[in-house]
């Protein structure tokens, strides 16, 4: 999983696979938060105002069946280094 967060702009893509390009995209909510999809699967998640409106993830993964936890895992790691591309593998939870 990779992501970037644009500065200028003040928004977040995550890029869950590698696709060449995406076939449609579907908003999760009016304004802020958008879901690409390739080969009839989600592929991206992009989201205006990452700091504000992280609820949207949640909202987004519940939606389509995404790993939420590493959605906001993605988007911290990109806010703490922005500009920049970040690569995160989160795995699946440790049994107790």
């Amino acid at each position: 999983m990779r992501a970037d967060y644009d500065s200028q702009a003040d928004s977040v893509e995550i890029e869950l696979r590698r696709f060449d390009r995406y076939e449609h995209q579907e908003w999760v909510d009016d304004d802020y938060c958008v879901v690409a999809f390739a080969d009839g699967e989600p592929t991206k998640v992009c989201l205006l105002g990452p700091a504000k409106h992280l609820d949207l993830l949640d909202l987004a993964a519940e939606r389509y069946h995404l790993n939420g936890t590493a959605l906001r895992a993605a988007t911290q790691a990109a806010l703490a280094a922005p500009d920049r591309i970040v690569t995160i593998d989160v795995s699946a939870p440790i049994a107790a």
